[in-house]
């Protein structure tokens, strides 16, 4: 059954500055649709320019894809502060919006703090149902492994029993990373992790891979499951393939590795053991999708909030769906106040 601190996750924490824009914002800022990259110098004043352009449409989400999902997690959990959260921002007004908002979430937020940048922002700009994300990670990526030092906080890592972290983190602490890998394998816990973006499967490849041989179960989407693919020569674009391939990496321990990708509207591949099940999704018109942004962080924390109950893979995936189903008729990764998943 889920408890107090049965899920830890670390991710870059960022301030959602969510807007439903134009293909004009977009190309003056030169951002993709349905991508997602880190902030450059040229996109800096671009937060600032969506609110004078955009005004009160928009929206403040606490989020990052690790938070997202800790957060779905949570409130599919019913257990006041079953997960865990770290991460590192700034005590400015945006930071402050950020630990009230995720502590209302029910999320036990344990914040190392910076007073050299300002509280992460993620820009979320929607047209026609598809996002463009860009990250300023700023404080987010101020975090170091010494927060990991705190006895307190320590304590919190070994109160867990599984532990989420997305691909992001890869880009700020590694040894953060590693760190919690290892001791979720040294004491024959569950580590699960994301491919995240298509750019870390590219830049940060090195990380990435010595983070895997730790990894219990690996999320990610068929894009980035191409790029993997790509990236370490496994000369084919099939996904069900692709999953196999990942799961069949060397592994530190012999307990076998789930890999778990999601095609938008195709059917969830799920590989392990040598063999691929495919989960089909839940139908849903066009015409009630309002935004695609954090769908795969809701189906993450829907899968969690099964796994730390023991649930089996099937039901894990049936929850996934549903998060995600659920918060693609929402704007950004929001949900209602209870869940109805049955």
């Amino acid at each position: 059954m889920a408890r107090e601190g049965i899920l830890l996750g670390y991710g870059n924490p960022l301030l959602d500055i969510s807007v439903t824009g134009t293909q004009e914002f977009l190309d003056k800022y030169g951002l993709e649709r349905d991508n997602a990259i880190l902030a450059e110098d040229k996109h800096k004043p671009m937060y600032k320019d969506m609110v004078d352009t955009f005004g009160d449409k928009v929206e403040y989400v606490p989020g990052g894809a690790t938070l997202n999902a800790i957060k779905v997690a949570q409130w599919l959990s019913g257990v006041p502060n079953a997960t865990t959260f770290f991460g590192c921002i700034n005590k400015d007004e945006f930071g402050k919006i950020m630990e009230n908002k995720a502590r209302e979430a029910g999320v036990n937020t344990k914040f190392q703090y910076t007073d050299k940048e300002p509280t992460g922002t993620c820009a979320v700009i929607v047209t026609e149902k598809y996002r463009s994300m860009c990250a300023n990670l700023a404080a987010a990526n101020c975090f170091t492994e010494e927060h990991l030092e705190t006895p307190e906080n320590w304590k919190l890592v070994e109160k867990a029993q599984y532990y989420y972290i997305a691909g992001f983190p890869l880009t700020v602490s590694p040894s953060t990373v590693i760190r919690i890998a290892k001791h979720a394998q040294a004491s024959g816990k569950v580590f699960t992790m994301n491919l995240s973006a298509p750019f870390l499967c590219q830049f940060f490849k090195e990380p990435m891979l010595k983070t895997l041989p730790y990894v219990d179960i690996l999320f990610g989407n068929e894009t980035e499951a191409e790029t993997f693919a790509k990236e370490n020569n496994f000369g084919t674009t099939n996904i069900a393939e692709i999953a196999l391939k990942i799961a069949e990496l060397p592994k530190e321990d012999n307990k076998p590795r789930t890999v778990v990708i999601t095609q938008g509207s195709n059917p969830t591949v799920v590989a392990k053991d040598g063999k691929t099940t495919e989960y089909p999704v839940i139908p849903i018109a066009d015409k009630d999708i309002i935004d695609t942004n954090g769908a795969g962080d809701a189906f993450v924390g829907g899968f969690l909030a099964q796994l730390i109950q023991g649930k089996p893979v099937e039901e894990c995936v049936k929850c996934g769906n549903y998060a995600a189903n659920l918060i693609i008729q929402r704007s950004g990764c929001t949900y209602p106040e209870t869940p109805d998943y049955k």
